[in-house]
C-alpha cells in the first residue's frame, strides 16, 4: 500500500466555509453497520441539518435515507461528495462528480488521499478536501461554544 501526502487541499477558511454553506453530502461508502466511521459522520451530519444522501451497493435504507447505488444515480444536486473508500477508488467518484455536474466538494477522509484525482476534481471547478473528516472538521468550527 502506497502513503501519499495530501499535495492539494483547500486553506481551513475555506473548509469552514465548505461546511457552513452547503446543504447537501453524498457519502460514498456509507455503511449500514452503525459503528463504522461512515455511518456515524452520515449520522451526525443529519443531525446537524445537512440532506445526506447514502451512496453503498447494497440496503435500500440507510439511518432513515434512500440508499443510491451510485452518486450519478442521486436525482438531487449534491454539494459535497464525501468518499469512505480506498484511494484507488477516489478517481471514478471524481469522474463520476465530473460526469454529474455541479458537484462543489470532492472530500476524501482521513487517511485518504489521491492527487491526481484531485487535480482533476480542481480542473473542473470543484474545491477540494484530503484527509479530513467532515465530523471532526465541522465539530471544530461549529460545536467548539
Amino acid at each position: 500500500m502506497q502513503c501519499e501526502f495530501p499535495t492539494i487541499n483547500e486553506p481551513n477558511e475555506e473548509i469552514k466555509e465548505i461546511l457552513q454553506t452547503s446543504k447537501s453530502v453524498a457519502i460514498i461508502g456509507c455503511s449500514p453497520n452503525e459503528t463504522k466511521d461512515s455511518n456515524k459522520v452520515a449520522k451526525y451530519l443529519l443531525d446537524k441539518g445537512y440532506i445526506v444522501y447514502p451512496v453503498y451497493p447494497k440496503e435500500d435504507e440507510i439511518l432513515g435515507q434512500k440508499v443510491y447505488r451510485s452518486l450519478l444515480d442521486i436525482p438531487y444536486d449534491v454539494d459535497i461528495v464525501d468518499i469512505f473508500r480506498k484511494p484507488a477508488v477516489i478517481m471514478d467518484v471524481v469522474k463520476a462528480a465530473i460526469e454529474k455536474g455541479n458537484i462543489k466538494c470532492i472530500w476524501s477522509q482521513l487517511g485518504l488521499v489521491n492527487n491526481e484525482a484531485m487535480q482533476l476534481a480542481k480542473e473542473h471547478g470543484m474545491k477540494t478536501v484530503q484527509n479530513h473528516c467532515t465530523k471532526i472538521e465541522y465539530h471544530r468550527y461549529f460545536d467548539n461554544d
